[in-house]
């Protein structure tokens, strides 16, 4: 393929490539691994308006799915074990960072592996990127760890869950702090009942406002070594959203409407940041941070069914 036939090609392919991603068949992880493959194998051809529209849709989709969120019955299952949700959370970001120092993991991949690791999986990598204005490579590197281990987690969950005669109220819990992201949260407690199911999801969706103070502080912790200021205004947004539409009548369904438009633009978003990386980026990053996440979501795993076993949780 010539230059001249090559450069068309790649300038049709791309927008059509953003288009599939707004169909009912492309989630997430589908649409950065067409963005990232499209990046590594052709070329993005505009890298920088890539980057630019990435970063707005991003935020509005963080916004827009606090639309979906019942605020209440999220602050009502928040304060029940509120410190033990603070240890747990602060517990897994320090064992990563300490195992990001000793595996050298570079650049922010590691801080990103954490946050998914320790609240809600690729929604705290999506929201906390940003913040700290991680390169794209760090971030799309970040929740293809995420979502590989989210996959398995899907489906070795309910299988252990089973072999250790775990009962609904137990694998709910456990789901909920092990298992990264809540759409596999939700398909592993429907795999096991619909108390697990329940708990699981309700757990998981108060530990996601946790993304709240991560998001600043890290952002204010990085300004304070002499980072960029970056206002993640769009954490606002998202608790706005969703006091709004929890506590306004007849608000729900146009509510739950455009949280599924703001999936729709997360997905459009995270084809964005894989159409960012390259290969030189790649390298740099290296396969550190998938041995770093596979490590703590094991330890995370392991000590969380432990506790539940023993009474604590």
């Amino acid at each position: 393929m010539d230059p001249s036939t090559r450069a068309s090609f790649r300038t049709w392919l791309f927008p059509l490539a953003a288009l599939a991603c707004l169909t009912p068949w492309m989630g997430p992880a589908s649409a950065l691994i067409l963005g990232s493959s499209l990046a590594l194998v052709a070329g993005n051809p505009w890298p920088k308006p890539t980057a630019a529209w990435t970063k707005r849709v991003l935020a509005w989709s963080i916004v827009g799915l606090g639309a979906g969120m019942n605020l209440g019955a999220v602050l009502k299952a928040g304060s029940h074990g509120l410190l033990l949700t603070f240890c747990t959370i602060l517990a897994t970001l320090g064992l990563g960072t300490l195992l990001a120092r000793t595996l050298r993991v570079k650049g922010k991949a590691g801080l990103l592996v954490s946050a998914g690791t320790a609240i809600c999986g690729g929604s705290a990598i999506a929201a906390l990127a940003p913040a700290i204005d991680a390169p794209e490579e760090d971030t799309s590197v970040a929740l293809a760890t995420v979502f590989l281990l989210n996959a398995v987690g899907l489906v070795l969950f309910p299988a252990i869950g089973h072999a250790l005669a775990l009962g609904q109220r137990d694998f709910g819990f456990w789901s909920a702090l092990a298992i990264h992201d809540t759409s596999s949260v939700v398909g592993a407690g429907m795999a096991y009942g619909p108390q697990a199911l329940q708990i699981g999801t309700t757990v998981k969706l108060a530990r996601a406002l946790w993304i709240v103070p991560l998001t600043f502080g890290a952002a204010a912790l990085l300004r304070k070594q002499g980072a960029p200021r970056r206002h993640p205004w769009f954490i606002l947004g998202f608790l706005l959203a969703a006091a709004a539409f929890t506590w306004l009548p007849g608000m729900q369904g146009f509510g739950d409407a455009l949280a599924g438009l703001s999936r729709k633009g997360m997905a459009l978003a995270l084809f964005g940041i894989g159409a960012g990386i390259s290969p030189q980026g790649l390298r740099r990053v290296g396969p550190r941070p998938l041995v770093m996440g596979l490590v703590l979501w094991i330890v995370v795993a392991a000590s969380s069914l432990g506790l539940i076993r023993a009474g604590v949780i």
